[in-house]
């Protein structure tokens, strides 16, 4: 894997990016690339500013400080083109409890100008596969905390995105919940390609062939394999390298 797509560089390229709320910088020079094909885990506390990057990435912010671009495609010039790459979860949920399963996946899809009836089969065969089929009836608010958030990646995905944005996607999920989650996102990125990038507080979520931004108080600290972390800190685990990058503090 090389990293670079044929239509034109990385998933995602950072360089430099800063953002102030009034009166406070919350990011400073953040600079990192996401390969194609890669997952790559922000790794972070709360209050590091991995939801304000998000918000720049997909221009929920301006951003006006640095550079952000989607393979190959600068976001401020051409965020036209450069969005529709783009598959998101965010932090906060976003289905529509009210709704059922299947009325939440067809409205995104009308969302995303795609016909649900032309994709029913392929809808099918995923929720089939997360043992949501039988429920597809049902309304959201009946499903449970990790059924809800595997729904929110299968929605992430219908139009085929090459990049995943994903945002502390499993916080408050039993571990079992956690695990089938992050399966099923590493497995679409080794399957399809996709670039993902994984935001999370969570240091036993990453694996030693990930790659890994650290992020503290707005700036990253470290990048790159994981395994090479630790080798550059010169310690035996995650949890270990980040408590040594950011002195063991917390927000």
């Amino acid at each position: 894997m090389t990293g670079v797509d044929s239509a034109g560089g990385p998933a995602l390229e950072l360089d430099g990016v800063g953002f102030d709320y009034p009166g406070r910088r919350v990011l400073e020079d953040v600079s990192f690339t996401v390969p194609v094909g890669a997952f790559c885990v922000l790794l972070g506390v709360n209050g590091a500013g991995k939801t304000t990057l998000f918000s720049l990435i997909t221009r929920l912010f301006l951003c006006r400080t640095g550079r952000i671009r989607i393979f190959g495609q600068d976001l401020g010039r051409n965020g036209r083109e450069a969005l529709p790459h783009l598959g998101v979860v965010f932090q906060q949920p976003t289905l529509d409890l009210d709704l059922s399963v299947r009325q939440n996946l067809s409205y995104y899809c009308a969302l995303q100008g795609l016909s649900y009836a032309a994709l029913r089969g392929r809808i099918d065969e995923a929720l089939s596969g997360l043992g949501l089929l039988e429920r597809a009836g049902d309304k959201v608010r009946q499903l449970s905390g990790g059924q809800r958030r595997r729904l929110e990646l299968l929605r992430a995905g219908l139009h085929r995105p090459r990049l995943l944005l994903a945002d502390e996607p499993t916080v408050g999920l039993d571990i079992q919940s956690r695990g089938e989650i992050i399966r099923q996102v590493r497995e679409g990125c080794s399957r399809d390609g996709v670039g993902v990038l994984w935001a999370t507080h969570l240091v036993d979520e990453v694996r030693p062939e990930d790659l890994v931004v650290v992020i503290h108080r707005g700036r990253v600290l470290a990048s790159g394999t994981a395994a090479g972390v630790l080798a550059e800190t010169g310690t035996p685990t995650v949890e270990a390298a980040f408590r040594a990058l950011t002195g063991g503090r917390g927000e």
